[in-house]
C-alpha cells in the first residue's frame, strides 16, 4: 500500500538520491528523456539535509521504499543549490498579478520525481496535494521551473493547476516558471 507523507529521516532522503540517481538526465537515454521526462539537479545528502531541516519535503513509500518524491525548497536554501542562484535571482525579478513575487509568502519545487514502475498511478498528482495540505497555511503559492522539453512535467504541472508566468533560456534549456496559486483566505 503506498503512503503519502513528509520525509521523516536520514534514510527517506538517502532513498530520495537513490532515486534521482536514476533519473538524472545525463543517466537516461535520449528516447527515456522525451518519452518519460528526466531531473537535472544532482543533490547531496548534506543538501537534502539543510533543505529537511527548514521544510520537509513530501514522499510517497511501498512499504518502506520512497517510490516518489517533490523536494521543499524555501527561498532561504537559495545559497545551497549554486546550479539554482541563477533560478532564484530571477524569480525576484518577475511579478505575477501586478507584484513582485517576493511581494509574496512563497517556496520552490526543488524537484519531482517518480519512480518507473510507479508512473501513470497518479503520483504525481499525490505529491503535489499533499504539498499544499502541509504547506497552504504558511505560504501563498509554490513556484518552480520546467524545462520546456520535458513535455512531460510540464504538461503534469499544468494539470495539477499551474500557469506559466514567463519562459526564458539559458546555457542549459527552454525554462518555463510555473505558479500555483492555492488562494490562502489570509490574502
Amino acid at each position: 500500500m503506498l503512503n503519502v507523507t513528509i520525509a521523516s529521516g536520514t534514510q527517506d532522503l538517502q532513498q530520495i538520491l537513490k532515486l534521482q540517481k536514476l533519473n538524472l538526465i545525463r543517466n537516461l537515454s535520449k528516447e527515456e528523456i522525451q518519452s518519460q521526462g528526466f531531473v537535472t539537479v544532482d543533490h547531496s545528502l548534506e543538501v537534502l539535509e539543510k533543505m529537511h531541516q527548514l521544510a520537509p519535503s513530501v514522499i510517497i513509500k511501498d512499504q518502506e521504499q520512497v517510490v516518489a518524491y517533490a523536494l521543499t525548497m524555501l527561498c532561504e536554501c537559495k545559497d545551497l543549490v549554486p546550479e539554482l542562484e541563477s533560478m532564484f535571482e530571477r524569480l525576484a525579478s518577475l511579478q505575477w498579478k501586478n507584484r513582485q513575487l517576493n511581494a509574496y509568502s512563497y517556496y520552490v519545487m526543488g524537484q519531482i520525481c517518480i519512480d518507473k514502475d510507479y508512473r501513470g498511478q497518479g503520483l504525481f498528482d499525490q505529491l503535489y496535494q499533499k504539498h499544499r495540505e502541509v504547506y497552504q497555511s504558511r505560504f501563498h503559492f509554490i513556484v518552480t521551473e520546467v524545462a520546456t522539453r520535458n513535455l512531460r512535467s510540464l504538461k503534469a504541472h499544468l494539470r495539477v493547476g499551474f500557469e506559466t508566468i514567463n519562459t526564458y533560456t539559458d546555457e542549459l534549456d527552454e525554462w518555463a516558471v510555473v505558479v500555483w496559486d492555492w488562494k490562502p483566505p489570509n490574502r
